[in-house]
């Protein structure tokens, strides 16, 4: 950008010195056009009344002489007074004007624009002979050194200028650069400085560092995921070991059926521990889930009717609520809530299906103890443990609700607790549709049947 500035500089002040120079060479040239003119008419006047001063006053630097018809000079400037005709050339035939540069005319220094001018009298052809000073090409020489150097000095000015300027402006963001490059999974709660000034470099440093955050956030879950989920997998292989263990050790005394039926539910848990792992990690990574119009209604009837109830059911089912969802992923989520309420109702559940608007509704909803106001977010952190009321230890493996809530936002919808009564109150919102009318299209897909 330095150098462009300054090549673009000079390219500026190159033109503008050239203007001016043709400018000023312009108006030397027609300047000196107008003394020729002048003298030439002075000397018609002369010529004309055989007037003829000894010696001619100039109007500027010019040198003047008069011939008559025999070739001699009649009068003339001081600078050329009695000395012989400056030159030798007429004009020809027709032509009154003739012009050439001598170096220097005789009885002169130096070069000059020699104009000789032929005038018509009687008694034969005068001749005036005009001399000016050759005006060269830069015009001034005095000027074109100054307008060199101003030039000169504004490229310097205005490339030193932008040098500074991208230079402060670019410090920020290598400051970011070297920050950026020294952050690593140790110490990535580190963040990049922000400029103080509020321009795109602030706003940049300010994403990159709410980036930082997200990641830092993102990072800190996954070591906690993985470390709760270390800790899951190995307590059932730990029961699984010491059980085996001791009944090696007292092989007579061991009730071996009973040792079988102990390792068969703990090997129960831990594949359902690895297939809650197994199927978040997939929702994690943003799997790609088909999405076809079902009758969510359909759908929850259906897992009701299946399910034996340790409990009251209520059921509130609105017909023809449709959503665009993957009939198996909803139904695990219908699942994990009804379980969780199950598990921790004291006598009846009630499940709602409604439409609202734009939005089809599911609430499933218990008579429990219900969940704290503070704890209704950190019921769907992975493994969460709460009070006894609701500790995994009651049956599920601390993973149910944060599966329930990704299918949720997977699906484009939300998964909260709300208030209620009594009770804890699950409410899960997916985007409701609606079948276009029968003449707009004759190839929709159809809802599913549950």
């Amino acid at each position: 950008m330095t150098l462009v500035t300054g090549i673009f500089a000079a390219l500026v002040c190159t033109i503008i010195g050239v203007l001016v120079v043709v400018d000023v060479h312009y108006r030397e040239t027609h300047d000196r056009q107008r003394l020729v003119t002048e003298a030439v008419d002075r000397m018609r006047n002369h010529i004309e009344q055989r007037s003829f001063p000894i010696k001619l006053a100039p109007n500027g630097d010019e040198a003047i002489q008069v011939l008559n018809p025999r070739g001699q000079v009649v009068t003339a400037t001081p600078q050329i007074t009695g000395k012989p005709p400056m030159a030798a050339f007429q004009p020809t035939g027709d032509r009154v004007r003739a012009e050439r540069t001598l170096c220097p005319p005789i009885g002169l220094r130096d070069c000059r624009t020699v104009v000789a001018y032929k005038m018509y009298q009687p008694d034969g052809n005068w001749t005036v002979y005009i001399a000016l000073p050759v005006v060269p090409w830069y015009a001034d020489g005095p000027l074109v050194i100054f307008l060199v150097a101003v030039a000169l000095l504004i490229t310097a000015m205005m490339t030193m200028g932008v040098y500074r300027a991208v230079g402060r402006t670019l410090a920020p963001v290598e400051a970011i650069r070297a920050e950026m490059d020294e952050i690593t999974a140790s110490d990535i709660h580190r963040r990049v400085p922000v400029p103080g000034s509020q321009d795109e470099i602030g706003v940049l440093a300010t994403s990159v560092n709410s980036t930082l955050a997200r990641l830092e956030a993102a990072y800190s879950q996954l070591r906690r995921f993985t470390s709760d989920a270390s800790h899951e997998v190995r307590s059932p292989l730990t029961a699984i070991r010491a059980q085996m263990e001791e009944a090696l050790m007292y092989p007579d005394d061991t009730d071996w059926p009973q040792i079988g039926q102990a390792v068969l539910a703990a090997t129960d848990r831990l594949q359902e521990l690895v297939t809650d792992l197994l199927l978040l990690a997939r929702l994690d990574a943003g799997a790609a889930l088909p999405r076809d119009p079902t009758d969510l209604t359909g759908i929850v009837e259906t897992e009701l009717n299946r399910r034996t109830h340790a409990v009251e059911v209520v059921r509130n089912l609105q017909p023809g609520v449709l959503a665009r969802f993957d009939r198996t992923q909803i139904t695990r989520l219908l699942s994990n809530l009804v379980d969780n309420a199950e598990r921790h109702a004291t006598s009846q559940i009630t499940i709602t299906v409604r439409g609202d608007g734009c939005e089809a509704v599911v609430e499933v909803t218990d008579d429990g103890a219900g969940i704290p106001a503070e704890a209704r977010e950190v019921v769907f952190t992975r493994f969460v443990r709460l009070d006894t009321a609701r500790d995994r230890d009651a049956g599920g493996s601390g993973l149910g609700l944060a599966i329930a809530r990704q299918i949720a936002e997977v699906h484009g919808g939300t998964l909260t607790v709300e208030d209620s009564e009594r009770g804890a109150r699950f409410i899960l919102r997916l985007p409701r549709w609606e079948p276009p009318p029968p003449s707009a299209t004759g190839t929709d897909t159809a809802p599913q049947s549950p």
